[in-house]
């Protein structure tokens, strides 16, 4: 079963809410002494109807359809651990973006990195990362292998008063309302990738708490957002894949396992520890290790984990 395909079966399940656990940030994941749920909300519409519905949204923004990158010749196997960044707004000029979310101006990746992971958001859902078109060119420029990443965040009222109805949820519930709210943020992010020039086999859905933009600590509510926007990037046709750690992902949303693939967060360490996370104590949802992530310098840095051959799967070549 492809990952998108294993998105839209996992949201179709209905089980019981997650509940949270507490451990410390800095200590792998305890295995589970029950089986951990895979949804928190049922969509109304079957696959293939909301797939259709989001491509003909996407098609009225202009963003249904992207031109292929280029190939270039470069291999896209791997025979080991590779280097490669991820950036976001916090690369941008300073100065830009939404109040709460300044661009920082930090450097850009090192020139070792051969893969760059590029954020979509200028920090919580339906803001867009304000210089992604300059960053996709300079990606683009260098001729680097690419994918995506997008914050998801819990909506206000007013943006689940705005979204909440449209979606393969039932808007009708509260938790439907989240989800849809959660499909439209992904969709909204489809489009802002589009729109800046980026492709990518797979979206990844950063889960982790967003300063100025509270969780809260209803876990179901938190993981019907989470669901929707992952059903919203299948639908879309990409592939979808979960950033987190197991302690941040927990303080949001409990013990929910969508089995998708991982790209894991070590902290301000080092290389050894970011291939470390790759190991089975440091699953997250029940996915497997694709990236392990270490911050040094200012930089965000990261690695693929054992085991990961094909780069295809995970990037595109510009």
């Amino acid at each position: 079963m492809t990952v998108r395909g294993a998105v839209l079966v996992a949201v179709a399940a209905l089980l019981t809410a997650c509940s949270a656990s507490d451990g410390p940030s800095d200590a792998p994941a305890a295995a589970p002494s029950t089986q951990r749920p895979t949804a928190v909300v049922t969509p109304t519409a079957d696959p293939q109807t909301s797939r259709l519905q989001a491509l003909a949204q996407l098609a009225e923004q202009r963003a249904a359809a992207l031109p292929s990158a280029p190939p270039t010749g470069a291999a896209l196997a791997a025979n080991g651990p590779v280097l490669g960044a991820d950036i976001s707004w916090p690369q941008c000029p300073k100065g830009m973006g939404i109040p709460e979310r300044r661009t920082l101006g930090l450097p850009m990746p090192l020139p070792e990195a051969q893969y760059v992971v590029v954020g979509l958001t200028n920090g919580p859902g339906f803001t867009a990362n304000p210089c992604l078109a300059s960053q996709v060119a300079w990606i683009r420029e260098r001729h680097l292998l690419a994918s995506a990443y997008a914050v998801v965040s819990r909506p206000d009222a007013a943006a689940v008063a705005e979204h909440g109805g449209t979606g393969p949820f039932d808007g009708a519930t509260d938790v439907g309302a989240l989800a849809n709210t959660g499909y439209q943020q992904a969709l909204a992010n489809v489009a802002t990738m589009r729109a800046a020039g980026l492709d990518s086999p797979i979206i990844w859905v950063d889960v982790e708490p967003v300063p100025d933009f509270d969780w809260g600590d209803d876990i179901e509510a938190n993981g019907a957002v989470v669901q929707g926007a992952a059903r919203g990037y299948a639908d879309a046709g990409y592939d979808v894949g979960v950033y987190s750690t197991p302690h941040l992902w927990s303080e949001v949303v409990g013990d929910l396992a969508l089995g998708l693939p991982e790209w894991r967060a070590a902290g301000e360490t080092s290389q050894a520890e970011a291939l470390d996370r790759c190991g089975d104590d440091w699953q997250i949802q029940g996915g497997d290790a694709v990236l392990g992530q270490w911050v040094a310098e200012s930089r965000d840095l990261d690695v693929t984990c054992p085991g990961v051959t094909d780069l295809s799967r995970w990037f595109r070549q510009y």
